[in-house]
């Protein structure tokens, strides 16, 4: 699925200036986390509820004007969820944010971004993790060098989804908020990104269903390549390099 991801003074669609990426899930792969959590002798599907349980948290500190550190608040909440799980708590919580800090990018992000930076977008990521975590994920993958701009809530006034953040990468790029695109699998930060004038890109890797509590996206695609491809289409051109 697909939408026309802007228009023009003449009402055709053109290309946003910049991509603005999230990177926790969207550009991280963070199924091998579960892993992590079996090696120190916790139940694989305790990865998935902490890092839900970390968004959830964060987004109630961010509610009150509190701005969190992510990671600070991870090891919190990932030692009070290994308590009575395993024996060396501190040891554990330092296996599996090492390996949070250690992700590979999903298979369609080097190809996709190959393509972007092909068609001449400014790319940046906005994450509420470090910039750090995403300066080692694109760095791995051999991509950081198509990225102008690796920006964290930690430098803005508070987590996505408040208008702020979105305020903050918008300044940082020099643009308005309409030449800017969000790209996410975060419903959450697709609705929040809208509400703050960015147009939106929601990637749907599962192929489930956008909920309907949540502004809709611009965009709609399986993959990133399926963004760069849709992308080109607006000017009627291909995407190029691999």
């Amino acid at each position: 699925m697909s939408r026309v991801a802007g228009a023009g003074p003449g009402g055709g669609a053109v290309r946003p200036k910049a991509l603005v990426f999230d990177v926790n899930e969207t550009l991280s792969d963070m199924a091998p986390l579960a892993q992590r959590f079996t090696d120190v002798g916790a139940p694989g599907h305790l990865s998935a509820t902490w890092f839900a349980s970390l968004l959830r948290d964060g987004f109630a500190l961010t509610a009150v004007g509190v701005n969190p550190r992510f990671a600070d608040l991870g090891r919190t909440l990932l030692a009070a969820r290994l308590r009575g799980q395993v024996e060396d708590v501190e040891g554990a919580v330092e296996h599996v944010m090492t390996g949070f800090g250690g992700l590979s990018t999903h298979p369609d992000v080097v190809p996709g971004i190959r393509r972007l930076a092909g068609l001449r977008i400014r790319l940046l990521t906005l994450s509420n993790g470090s910039a750090t975590v995403a300066e080692g994920l694109l760095s791995r993958a051999g991509i950081r060098d198509s990225f102008e701009a690796l920006l964290s809530v930690e430098d803005a006034p508070l987590w996505k989804p408040a208008p702020s953040a979105y305020a903050y990468a918008v300044e940082t790029a020099a643009l308005t908020p309409a030449e800017c695109m969000l790209v996410a699998v975060h419903p959450w930060d697709i609705d929040g990104a809208h509400r703050a004038g960015l147009r939106t890109a929601w990637v749907n890797r599962g192929g489930g269903r956008y909920p309907d509590h949540f502004s809709s996206a611009d965009l709609e695609v399986a993959s990133m390549t399926e963004l760069a491809a849709q992308l080109a289409r607006l000017d009627g051109l291909d995407a190029v390099g691999d």
